[in-house]
């Protein structure tokens, strides 16, 4: 990734350089003025240009223009100063945003916006709107920001699209549209959608005082007040974003394993502990690694660690997409197989099985070759616990039986 900083002031750029390069381990290059920004931009392809808006041989924003226009690149902008109208007329532009040099926190800032405008390359928005002025007003400042926007014209609509695009993280709503209003979608979106799934900013021109607080009682993020200026806009959606990142963070840290990334034994039995009445087909998979302390007692847990890894991601490379692997502690996982009696369970696994035979572990150490014993069994109308017993004593004998195999009931 490639970044471009026009500014006179060699500080001002330095520090930026430093900053981009040690947070975010970017190229960067350096031009002082227009003419040496030109031949840079010739010569190189940008992410984003960061450019001061009053150059010696360019005044008045020249070289945002040019950059917006012949170079179709992002542009943030610095400036010492900007008065009410000349912030008007940049903002015109479709600029990413403007940054004061004032202190060593614009230029944080500066980091930080960079760094959200890579991520919001692979984010989606829904934007739910009837009025297609203002659906096109906010397209157009979210693709400034570089995200990946869908249209709908209405909460019917909106609801059909997140249906078919579950990984949709931020929906922008307007109040008043036909058949489904904003809080009533919001209302209906939040009875499948976590907070940690999807962020949601409401919109209205309504002059009712207590919208904002009915939009975020039932479930919005923030609300904005139509109409607002572009940068308040661009802060709202970043800081909601953000929120939505420690949001999941915090999900993961309490759901992950620290080391393989695997749910947890804690996730494992808040997932698929049965309510009564809802009782249906589960098998699990429990899973032991085969002579694993003699991989630690002979190559260190430096490369226990990494054999661990691996077979949690290929565990999850396997099954993840449609049953849960967790790992229960040390070298035991388990897969929970939802909807499957072992009979098919013990055919995926023995498949997998054969799988990790063939190819060893690559590790610090050289390549290993890792086996596993597993015991499967299925629930009949009993709790989760007594169903992993089973699966145990089916392991226990699956190890007393040479290893390297799965035992089924």
């Amino acid at each position: 990734m490639r970044i471009l900083i026009v500014e006179d002031s060699t500080t001002v750029s330095k520090i930026l350089k430093h900053l981009i390069m040690q947070e975010l381990g970017y190229q960067v290059d350096v031009a002082p003025d227009m003419s040496s920004a030109l031949a840079l931009l010739e010569q190189h392809q940008y992410f984003v240009v960061v450019a001061d808006l009053n150059l010696p041989d360019a005044s008045n924003g020249d070289i945002v223009r040019l950059v917006l226009s012949s170079y179709k690149t992002p542009c943030i902008v610095l400036t010492s100063n900007l008065d009410a109208n000349q912030r008007r007329e940049i903002l015109k532009l479709g600029i990413v945003d403007y940054i004061p040099k004032d202190n060593r926190y614009s230029y944080q800032y500066v980091v930080k916006l960079i760094d959200r405008l890579y991520r919001n390359q692979y984010v989606k928005v829904l934007v739910a709107d009837d009025s297609v002025v203002s659906r096109k007003f906010v397209r157009m400042l979210l693709e400034h920001h570089l995200f990946q926007v869908i249209e709908a014209h209405d909460g019917e609509e909106a609801l059909a699209i997140l249906a078919r695009e579950p990984d949709i993280q931020l929906l922008i709503t307007d109040y008043n549209m036909p058949n489904i209003d904003g809080v009533e979608l919001i209302l209906r979106i939040r009875e499948s959608y976590n907070r940690e799934d999807i962020a949601i900013i409401g919109l209205s021109n309504d002059n009712d005082e207590s919208l904002s607080a009915k939009f975020i009682k039932n479930g919005a993020d923030d609300f904005l007040q139509k109409p607002f200026v572009h940068e308040e806009f661009h802060c709202r959606v970043l800081n909601t974003l953000d929120s939505l990142d420690m949001m999941r963070n915090l999900w993961a840290k309490a759901n992950r394993d620290y080391l393989t990334k695997a749910y947890t034994r804690r996730y494992f039995f808040t997932e698929h502990n049965a309510k009564e009445g809802e009782l249906g087909t589960l098998s699990v998979a429990l899973i032991d690694l085969d002579f694993f302390k003699k991989i630690n007692d002979t190559h260190g847990h430096d490369v226990g660690d990494q054999v661990l890894i691996e077979f949690a991601q290929r565990l999850e490379k396997a099954f993840g997409a449609n049953f849960t692997v967790a790992r229960f502690g040390g070298e035991e996982f388990v897969v929970a197989f939802k909807g499957l009696d072992s009979t098919k369970t013990s055919t995926l696994m023995n498949k997998f099985r054969d799988q990790c035979e063939a190819n060893p572990i690559s590790t610090t150490a050289g390549d290993l070759s890792v086996s596993f014993s597993c015991g499967v069994a299925t629930r009949h109308n009993e709790s989760l616990d007594h169903t992993l017993h089973r699966a145990d004593e089916l392991l226990y004998q699956a190890k007393g039986a040479g290893r390297n195999q799965v035992m089924s009931q």
